[in-house]
C-alpha cells in the first residue's frame, strides 16, 4: 500500500521538531481529515538554513512533512517556492489516491510559510 521511502520518513522522520528562535511558523489544518502541519523556518539571508516540522495526523502527512523539509533544506528561497507536488510525490515513492490529500496539505504548508518570510 505505502512505498518503502513513504514508510521510512514515516519510521524516521527527518527534520521533526520546531526550529529554535525561528524567522517563521505556519501551520495548516485540513479541515476534512483534521491532520495538522505546523513548519517553522531560520533563514540565513535568503537560504532557508533549518526547517522543522511537527504533525498530527496519517502516516503519509507525517511522512511528507519529513519529506518537504528534506526537499527545501539548504535551498534559496526561490527555489523553494518552484518546489513541486511532484517531486514532494517522487521523494516519498508516490501516494495512494486516498492520501493525496497529505501531499496537499505538506504543499500548503509551505506555500504559507514562503509568504511569510
Amino acid at each position: 500500500m505505502y512505498s518503502a521511502e513513504l514508510l521510512d520518513h514515516f519510521e524516521h522522520p527527518r527534520n521533526s521538531g520546531e526550529v529554535e528562535r525561528p524567522d517563521s511558523i505556519e501551520r495548516v489544518e485540513n479541515p476534512a481529515c483534521g491532520d495538522i502541519l505546523e513548519l517553522s523556518v531560520k533563514l540565513d539571508g535568503n537560504r532557508i538554513a533549518e526547517i522543522r516540522f511537527r504533525a498530527k495526523g496519517c502516516v503519509p502527512s507525517i511522512a511528507c512533512g519529513s519529506a518537504i523539509t528534506e526537499l527545501v533544506k539548504g535551498k534559496s528561497v526561490e527555489q523553494a517556492r518552484v518546489l513541486s507536488r511532484e517531486e514532494l510525490l517522487r521523494k516519498v515513492g508516490g501516494l495512494p489516491d486516498a492520501s493525496s490529500h497529505a501531499a496537499a496539505l505538506a504543499m500548503d504548508a509551505l506555500k504559507a510559510i514562503l509568504r511569510r518570510i
